[in-house]
């Protein structure tokens, strides 16, 4: 990072909207790194940023900037550009004042208010001359404010790679901001970080690759894991449910705990219609093999992807029940704009409306197929977690995890979360059918 420069994640570090306009003041650039969900709010902090601060220069960056420029550029006057894609090195060339002319991969207005985009910036080839993102921590961060239930508690996220081979139509990432091309951090750099990290953060117990694809490459993956080894350190990472038994077995013994699993659906026709690249058989064999070697898995799906109905949605929620992964997530599909997912669900008029989240940042369905509404894939998802945990075996299993671990007074914690989220989404549930149920009448009326 540049010197003088400060990296400010608010939300965990419990720093108000008020108090992050009072801590801008002291600076005279600020990149904030935006999303399609929090985009509104984040041009309303932008507004007041630049009125406590009036010289100061704003950048936007992420998915939403890069595939609709000009409409962030209209839509909030006071960003003075944006960086399309990888952003790394666009930002500092201009922190060391480089004129945004010459500046490859950023958009911005000119002094007679015309939208100029500048030729794209070549992606990033070598990932060894990125700062390391442990040592980012160290200068800016509490690690011990960010909690994630599946993960060991304190724990520190970073990345081994960039972009991801894979073709899921649905991804956000790859199709709007690291492309598909896999590029990697040598072994050697990644194990030095790791020897850097343990003995700088010796009271954090866990290492979180968060790659599109850490092990997608068994050769790196095998060559990592070695060098690893000696570390004795313990680490998690994502996964796809290709990598075979011999990958996994190297990744256990050289610590590796627990693998995030995309297994996105257990309906073979949704696999092939997002281009998943993978089949509910080898999902299984997979789950197997992690199980027999002592891996967890934290187990993703989604509800409402391309061609769902009511059947497909109840043979994922079997299939999740069969294999019994420790932990799941389960999202409902968001069509993002730049995804292959969003231009099919446009074409064909599946979007009802552009509302991801509510107003507590609780996911939103926005998605309708024929025979398949919005409220009832919310209602799934709800009782999709009631199906998964209530069983006798799951719930068992959380408590023992908690006792072994010595831990019962964060599984106290993230009961509580838990059971807050599920009336959340209850709620959320009703109210969407309440709402449907409403526009019905009023179309009966209005055609009466």
């Amino acid at each position: 990072m540049l010197e003088g420069s400060k990296l400010l994640d608010a939300p965990p570090h419990h720093v108000s909207a008020a108090e992050t306009i009072e801590i801008a003041k002291g600076y005279e650039f600020l990149v904030l790194f935006t999303s399609t969900v929090g985009w509104h709010g984040d041009h309303g902090l932008a507004e007041a940023i630049k009125r406590g601060n009036p010289t100061m220069k704003i950048c936007f960056v992420g998915p939403p900037v890069t595939t609709d420029p000009d409409r962030a550029l209209n839509e909030c006057p006071v960003i003075d550009f944006v960086c399309r894609r990888e952003f790394d090195f666009s930002v500092v060339e201009y922190a060391n004042g480089k004129p945004l002319n010459e500046i490859l991969g950023v958009s911005y207005k000119d002094a007679s208010g015309v939208i100029q985009h500048n030729a794209d910036r070549p992606q990033v080839e070598d990932l060894d001359a990125m700062p390391w993102a442990t040592k980012v921590y160290a200068q800016n961060m509490d690690v011990t404010k960010y909690n994630v239930p599946f993960l060991l508690h304190p724990f520190i996220s970073l990345y081994s790679t960039r972009g991801c081979p894979a073709q899921c139509t649905f991804c956000l990432w790859p199709q709007t901001l690291s492309g598909h091309a896999w590029r990697k951090r040598s072994t050697d750099d990644v194990a030095a970080e790791m020897a850097w990290a343990k003995q700088n953060f010796p009271h954090v117990k866990e290492f979180f690759f968060d790659d599109d694809t850490f092990n997608i490459q068994k050769a790196r993956t095998v060559e990592l894991c070695a060098k690893l080894k000696p570390l004795n350190i313990t680490w998690s990472c994502t996964s796809r449910v290709t990598t075979d038994r011999e990958t996994l077995k190297a990744m256990k013994e050289a610590g590796c705990r627990l693998l995030i699993v995309g297994f996105e659906s257990g309906d073979p026709q949704i696999l092939k219609n997002i281009k998943k690249g993978a089949t509910v058989e080898r999902a299984r064999d997979f789950v197997k093999d992690c199980h027999d070697l002592g891996l967890i898995i934290h187990a993703d799906f989604i509800l409402g992807l391309p061609g769902e109905t009511k059947e497909s949605i109840r043979n994922t929620i079997e299939f999740a029940k069969q294999l019994d992964c420790e932990t799941i997530q389960v999202s409902v599909a968001h069509a993002f704009p730049g995804t292959e997912f969003y231009d099919y669900a446009e074409k064909n008029g599946f979007i009802t409306n552009d509302v991801m989240a509510d107003t507590g940042g609780h996911q939103m369905a926005h998605i309708e197929y024929p025979g398949v509404p919005a409220e009832y894939v919310m209602e799934m998802v709800h009782r999709f977690y009631d199906e998964y945990y209530f069983r006798p075996k799951a719930a068992a299993r959380v408590v023992w995890k908690a006792i072994v671990n010595r831990d019962v007074p964060r599984l106290y914690v993230e009961a509580k979360s838990f059971m807050k989220l599920r009336a959340q989404r209850n709620k959320a549930s009703r109210k969407a059918k309440e709402e449907n149920a409403l526009k019905a009448q009023e179309s009966v009326s209005m055609n009466a």
